[in-house]
């Protein structure tokens, strides 16, 4: 892409392909440029199952994003869910060094790649590791432990899993459609970026997002992602349920839950009927509404039911008192009639439905803000970040490069201060004192002291003097040549 400020959210979901085209204005919201939407073949359950009709229907989706936008896209973030997602909670920690230092950025970094080096499941890969809270030597609780001293670090991880071949799989169509994978995102996470408040992530929060194929769900707490997984069934089971009830094809199914759905039968009567047309000349076909509620009734129930299960499993009975802002419901499920209704119903909780038009903007910006373009919306905001954080990275690499020199330096120039001073303080030997012995031998000893002073003063005036005639020969000290060294490394390190 021309413009290294834009970035591109790949949503491959199990009904639809969507690839949103943004930017961050200059009061930090993003500005939609242009979107691409093409129906999902080839995907079930959000695992890639045909790999050619994924590439054409992410091409398609693509082309029609650079039309609408103007923008050659080249790179992508892309979302991924699926039923071999799982997540498991870690804790791990490292000794530093030097504990007079300030724990820093890479102090963390360090952490978290230790945490990616753990031994998964055959066939398993780590996906994002995410700090929950962290513990300096003592003390816990902490939530930025950067600034403070301490010999060791430690922290509390949830580490979320999936299946290498899955992965794999995308990273594959993406490529074989012409386009760079820039990052991958679990995408409630993502969804929760679009759809969530700091204010209800601080008050504790489960994000449910009802897709074509999967419901994914998010669990925050204190503004840390505390629980995710991913139950197999979305929107597309409660099709297949309406088309085998009322025995009818999978495109008639759809239309009728969206146009005619309702979650909650009670609101319906017997009376209401609709037509369907009838195949290659047949008579029509008439549904009662109540019938057909029942029957979408009956399924996302069950699914809600797994959704309080979860809700349960992470809090126990007190879940209610964990998450004071309650449910939030995203993906396309969510725009089903009364949904919200029964989810208050089933879970007892406070719930709303989730928009994303608190973070965009633009002449687009109506037709994606829906709780079905949440994820994608997500991912935009995630690719957006991780394009700062590069161009970050890249602003201050040299500078970053000459404070590391100047630490060098500094470290070699105390080195050379401290062997001045150790070698000035042992170079002199304190003269031992004589033991008194008789006068006659003393006298015997005098004498020997003398021969051997002339001896030796004959020895060095001779040698001075063969130095005298080969200048540049004397001989260096240990200390010398080691001082030496030392000043070279620092014109090295220069």
């Amino acid at each position: 892409m021309m413009n290294n400020k834009i970035a591109v959210g790949l949503d491959i979901g199990t009904t639809k392909i969507v690839a949103l085209v943004g930017r961050k204005n200059e009061n930090g919201k993003i500005e939609i440029l242009g979107y691409g939407q093409a129906k999902s073949l080839g995907v079930h359950r959000g695992v890639v199952n045909n790999i050619t009709q994924t590439i054409n229907s992410i091409r398609e989706a693509v082309d029609k994003a650079e039309q609408s936008s103007g923008i050659k896209i080249t790179e992508v973030t892309v979302g991924i869910a699926g039923q071999h997602i799982r997540s498991l909670q870690h804790s791990d920690y490292i000794t530093r060094e030097n504990s007079e230092e300030v724990i820093d950025e890479n102090d963390i970094k360090k952490l978290i790649n230790q945490v990616h080096k753990l031994v998964m499941l055959p066939g398993e890969e780590i996906i994002h590791v995410l700090p929950q809270d962290y513990k300096v030597d003592n003390e816990d609780g902490i939530t930025v432990p950067m600034g403070m001293y301490g010999s060791r670090l430690e922290a509390n991880f949830h580490v979320v899993v999936g299946q290498i071949s899955s992965i794999r799989n995308i990273a594959h169509c993406v490529k074989k459609a012409g386009l760079k994978l820039a990052s991958i995102s679990l995408e409630p996470i993502a969804s929760s970026e679009a759809a969530l408040s700091t204010e209800e992530k601080e008050a504790g929060v489960a994000l449910i997002d009802i897709g074509g194929g999967t419901t994914d769900i998010a669990i925050f707490k204190d503004n840390i992602i505390k629980h995710t997984s991913v139950i197999p069934f979305g929107g597309n089971v409660i099709s297949e349920d309406i088309k085998t009830g009322c025995s009818i094809i999978g495109k008639q199914a759809e239309l009728l839950k969206q146009r005619f759905g309702s979650a909650w039968p009670a609101e319906n009567k017997e009376s209401e009927i609709v037509s369907i047309p009838g195949l290659k000349g047949r008579e029509a076909k008439e549904i009662s509404l109540k019938r057909l509620s029942q029957i979408i009734h009956a399924r996302v129930q069950e699914i809600l039911e797994q959704v309080y299960l979860e809700l349960r499993n992470y809090g126990c009975e007190e879940h209610k008192k964990k998450l004071i802002a309650g449910i939030v419901l995203t993906g396309g499920g969510s725009k089903l009639k009364h949904i919200r209704q029964l989810t208050e119903y089933v879970t007892g909780m406070d719930v709303r439905i989730g928009y994303s038009n608190e973070h965009i903007v633009g002449s687009k910006s109506d037709e994606i803000s829906g709780p079905e373009y949440a994820t994608s919306v997500g991912l935009l905001m995630k690719g957006l970040e991780d394009l700062e954080d590069k161009l970050h990275a890249n602003l201050f690499a040299p500078i970053q490069e000459t404070l590391n020199a100047e630490e060098q330096k500094k470290t070699v120039e105390s080195t050379i201060e401290t062997a001045i001073t150790e070698f000035a303080t042992t170079s002199q030997p304190e003269p031992v004192k004589p033991e008194p012995i008789q006068q006659e031998e003393t006298r015997l000893v005098e004498k020997e002291i003398e021969s051997k002073v002339d001896e030796l003063t004959g020895e060095v005036i001779g040698e001075a003097t063969e130095n005298t005639k080969k200048p540049g020969r004397e001989k260096k000290n240990f200390f010398s040549k080691w001082t030496d060294k030392f000043i070279q490394m620092i014109n090295e390190t220069e």
